[in-house]
């Protein structure tokens, strides 16, 4: 069972290959990454600010907020199983499909799981005071929801809420994090790593409201002063953002185009993020056809209420589109 995407080692091992040989179709890391030529100015032989106020404010202007509302980690997985750990609350509602890393936080801090089918079943009961998780744009998928009707009844039920944001950058679609000071049990989680084209920096980050940020007690040092500084640059760079969305929507259109023109889908999901999710009886050998051509793909088995038949694509250059469609028209 496929658990998660990008591991291109593992499966360059199975067919004798390099990693850098696969195109990572199971990877949804924004496909403009410009590459940078950066002169790092951080001095190794100095301990860094722990309270990293440089980024931390170039992050708030990114999103609208300020830097005592903003706790960072290494990496959003990081910052999802720290929070976990920090909140009182023992009854959680998945609704799932989701990141699998949701589950396995839970279940660390020793919370009672509760899942909700949030594709049938998105309106159903939950408990008061209890925590909720939603992850929006979504994943596998990469639906979009309109968060105002969950919101409110959640804050009805004195619900903490964690929200996950992680690929809200890439339609630009409005983000809670302007509530976080109205409602206080609200946390959201941003991962930098999809947007900003950088998964080997590890930063991720919780949005809340700054006694809740106080009470996270985060790890001195806990980021890296090269990791810090990469992706302030990356947040500072003015063109970075206009380029990312027009390549975004152009390559996405591509790859749907490649998808539907394959015909070998019964089920193609049309995405508010850098990912498209698919159905195929065929999808196994399809998987391991794919594979043969070093082409990595998503399989979606380990997503709850999804089963093998499911694969997800994620957006990428034009030369890797061509290289996909080559192999899709291929298969037999």
């Amino acid at each position: 069972m496929m658990l998660h995407g990008a591991d291109i080692y593992k499966y360059a091992q199975e067919i004798g290959c390099a990693a850098d040989e696969i195109i990572d179709f199971s990877s949804n890391i924004n496909c403009y990454s410009p590459k940078e030529s950066i002169s790092f100015s951080s001095d190794i032989t100095k301990y860094a600010d722990s309270n990293y106020p440089k980024l931390k404010k170039s992050i708030a202007k990114n999103y609208k907020s300020e830097s005592h509302n903003i706790a960072l980690y290494n990496g959003a997985t990081a910052a999802i199983f720290a929070l976990f750990r920090a909140l009182p609350s023992k009854r959680v509602y998945l609704y799932a499909p989701l990141y699998g890393e949701y589950e396995k936080a839970a279940l660390a801090a020793k919370k009672d799981i509760y899942k909700i089918n949030r594709i049938e079943d998105i309106d159903a009961d939950i408990e008061k005071k209890s925590i909720v998780v939603f992850v929006n744009p979504s994943t596998p998928e990469g639906s979009f929801y309109d968060m105002e009707e969950l919101f409110l009844r959640w804050k009805a039920k004195k619900c903490t809420i964690v929200l996950d944001e992680s690929f809200i950058d890439f339609e630009q679609y409005k983000s809670l994090k302007n509530q976080i000071n109205d409602y206080k049990k609200l946390y959201i989680i941003q991962s930098f790593t999809k947007f900003y084209a950088c998964p080997g920096v590890r930063i991720g980050a919780v949005f809340s409201h700054k006694k809740n940020i106080r009470s996270l007690a985060v790890p001195l040092w806990n980021i890296s002063s090269f990791d810090a500084e990469f992706l302030q640059k990356r947040l500072e760079d003015k063109n970075f953002k206009e380029e990312s969305h027009a390549l975004h929507k152009e390559q996405k259109e591509e790859l749907l185009f490649i998808l539907k023109s394959s015909q070998l889908f019964e089920s193609i999901i049309e995405s508010e993020a850098n990912f498209i999710l698919t159905q195929s009886s065929h999808a196994p050998a399809l998987f391991q056809h794919l594979l043969q051509k070093k082409i990595l793909t998503r399989s979606c088995e380990s997503f709850d209420y999804l089963d093998s038949s499911y694969l997800r694509f994620a957006v990428k250059d034009k030369v890797s589109h061509a290289k996909l469609k080559e192999a899709l028209n291929a298969f037999a």
